[in-house]
């Protein structure tokens, strides 16, 4: 049986606040610091620098008096990996600090920071940084008294050495054979100061093969007549995992099978209101197999289905349909229309119901770039992200207008999902202090920033650019991106994925494969389970967060090949990954998620809640799922718009109880700005 944490154990969790851990606690690693070169800001003369690094706690450092910001840094001989950092203080110690490291000391790098020192011995485990120096960085002392400056008595930095250098991108896929179902690619190699151990192969971001050194694999299970986008990583003994090769596109031919499937037969109607109609018919037969089926409108395609059944969701009410249904095969063969033509007339009436669930769809703006975070201002107009482009557009739903306020600085694609990601507003200060939170890559990582919106002049205020959390791994793919308030503005969560190196997620000195927490100046607050960003890990590649009506917070990540997960989440909480996706996998001792989509009806990506009605907008599975939060539990699933608009990507609440939701058609996988086409709706909920 599996013994998955279950949904008592994670509701004795939140009552209790306790965290929730798995495995044994893992050997400290060595201190580094003890007798390394150190340089400080300054000497109060008393106290120079070297004193807290010579392992004696009767010595000290002591700054200066009376200025800030101080700092003293360590030189560690060689880039490192910093786990933790442990601070002795004697009476003047810093309230206000941040931990940082370089690999030149010139540029830094924040690893932690606190508002809320309390002096005495600070042991910051769960670290995740690289480089050679590491440095305390002082900005507010716990003493008022302007005569006394900081007094360090130990300065311990903890880590491990050797490779953390991850080797050089292999060479761009080449094709070297191609069925309706497979594809072999072979590359050059990479390189590394260390060594090269293997290859993995992905297809679109989902690893399709692995090989121990090789540089050629087969990727099999693709579908005839269908373009795939193959790349790959290169990893070295030490685990780390290189940016990715460019990209081959490989289409694959057509099958030789070009027999249709049989017509689907005894179509009629399981439902009919004032937007939607519930479709249901006998199955086709086919000499290979069904892949769904379309449904359509008097000759025009208006959705799609895995299975016999179907709900057509966004229609018009009082209003007649004339409609069939087709079968087709994986060759794309295209069967007989059902017969005969179903003639159903939606009733009228304009309110949505609980039970029906979603009504009505309206258009209120396009965009020719990938819609990625998007937010309501105040008066009900809309800020959305342009990834590709690395913009912030300004829509008002009403008329259509729409105008780019500005670019957001700093901002590179990876020629994948890579780019301008998260946009969030705080609920609770926005009216009054303007910022805009953005999650985006940078040429070096993934990273938190915010900058002013100006409402007189409707532009960003670049020059007002904090950067908040930075050191988040980036890829081609697997970036995360998704940012949300606390229901109070407290706290500022963001879902990042495990930067297609899977060791990243349970390790909770990464920041990737996490869902992380910050507060809005981007300090690490005190109660964070593991001293750092993380709230909890386990994660392949989080897309969606959302807090229900009791201050929850639910997830949705997408898996590799088998399941994506919608996962509430627990402070410390382990969902798995890379040893169980989904339910599939080894999954003792991990959180279970409370539900799972087959990747090929899934990869789905934002979610929402509006009137705890969780709802989850799917790319891969062109469709929004619409769940009832009931106790812990997800209940009364429906599916709609499924095949109306193509691939959904972002969903966030409307004003008076709405929902906005945006499409993801074409060009969301190449970083190639103003390639797509994609729609703006808005979508009447019950």
């Amino acid at each position: 049986m599996n013994r998955r944490i279950r949904a008592g154990a994670i509701a004795l969790a939140l009552v209790a606040g306790t965290m929730l851990t798995a495995g044994p606690a893992q050997a400290a690693d060595p201190l580094l610091s003890q007798g390394k070169p150190v340089t400080a800001s300054s000497s109060g003369g008393c106290c120079p620098a070297a004193n807290a690094v010579d392992g004696d706690s009767a010595t000290r450092w002591a700054s200066a008096a009376g200025v800030d910001p101080q700092w003293i840094y360590v030189d560690l001989g060689a880039a490192v990996h910093v786990s933790r950092v442990r601070l002795q203080w004697d009476a003047s110690c810093a309230t206000a600090y941040e931990i940082d490291t370089s690999a030149d000391h010139v540029t830094w790098t924040k690893i932690y920071a606190t508002t809320a020192g309390k002096g005495g011995v600070e042991d910051l485990t769960a670290l995740d940084g690289t480089g050679r120096y590491v440095r305390v960085y002082g900005t507010k002392r716990c003493r008022t008294d302007a005569s006394k400056g900081y007094s360090l008595q130990e300065f311990g930095v903890y880590g491990s050495g050797g490779d953390v250098r991850p080797p050089s991108p292999p060479g761009t896929p080449t094709l070297t054979g191609v069925t309706p179902t497979s594809a072999t690619i072979s590359w050059t190699a990479a390189t590394d100061d260390v060594g090269v151990t293997g290859y993995d192969v992905y297809r679109d971001g989902q690893l399709c093969a692995s090989t121990t050194g090789a540089l050629t694999a087969t990727c099999g299970n693709l579908a005839p007549n269908v373009s795939y986008g193959f790349y790959v990583n290169a990893r070295d003994a030490a685990g780390n995992v290189s940016q990715a090769s460019g990209t081959l596109i490989v289409k694959t031919p057509p099958s030789d099978d070009h027999t249709p499937p049989s017509a689907p037969s005894n179509l009629h109607t399981t439902a009919v209101n004032s937007t939607s109609i519930g479709l249901a018919w006998t199955a086709s037969t086919d000499e290979v197999g069904v892949a769904g089926y379309r449904i359509y409108d008097g000759g025009t395609q208006i959705g799609t289905s895995d299975t016999t059944s179907t709900t057509l969701g966004g229609l018009t009410p009082n209003t007649a349909y004339h409609l069939q249904v087709r079968a087709f095969d994986a060759n794309g063969n295209l069967s007989d229309p059902s017969t005969p033509v179903l003639d159903v007339t939606t009733t009228g009436g304009s309110t949505c119901t609980p039970s029906q669930g979603v009504c009505g769809a309206t258009q209120v703006g396009t965009d020719d770039d990938v819609v990625w975070g998007l937010v309501t201002l105040p008066d009900g107009t809309i800020l959305y992200n342009q990834r590709d482009a690395h913009a912030i557009v300004h829509l008002n739903p009403k008329t259509g207008a729409k105008k780019t306020i500005g670019t957001v600085p700093n901002v590179q694609s990876t020629d994948g999902e890579g780019g301008l990601t998260g946009l969030e507003i705080n609920p609770a200060s926005f009216a009054s202090d303007h910022w805009l939170y953005i999650m985006h890559t940078s040429p070096s990582d993934n990273r938190i920033v915010r900058i002013k919106y100006d409402p007189a002049g409707d532009s960003l205020t670049t020059s007002t650019e904090q950067v908040l959390l930075t050191g988040i791994a980036r890829n081609k793919f697997h970036n995360g991106g998704r940012l949300r308030f606390s229901p109070d503005g407290r706290y500022l969560f963001a879902g990042t994925g495990d930067a297609q190196n899977s060791s990243n997620a349970p390790n909770t000195s990464s920041l990737n494969g996490k869902v992380l927490r910050i507060s809005p100046d981007g300090s690490i607050p005190a109660d964070n389970p593991f001293h750092n960003a993380v709230w909890s890990y386990g994660h392949r590649n989080v897309q969606g967060l959302a807090f229900d009506s009791q201050g929850r917070l639910w997830e949705q990540e997408f898996g590799n090949s088998i399941m994506d997960e919608t996962n509430l989440i627990v402070k410390g909480g382990n969902y798995g990954w890379p040893s169980c996706e989904g339910t599939s996998g080894s999954c003792d001792g991990f959180i279970a998620p409370k539900k799972t989509y087959p990747v090929g009806q899934g990869s789905c990506s934002g979610i929402t809640i509006i009137r705890d009605a969780l709802y989850v907008a799917c790319q891969k599975g062109q469709r929004l799922y619409r769940a009832v939060i009931s106790g812990s539990s997800l209940t009364n699933f429906q599916t709609f718009f499924n095949g109306t608009y193509g691939r959904l990507r972002t969903v966030e609440p409307a004003p008076d109880g709405q929902m906005w939701l945006a499409t993801s058609v074409d060009g969301d996988k190449d970083s190639t700005p103003h390639n797509s086409h994609n729609k703006i709706l808005r979508v009447s909920v019950g």
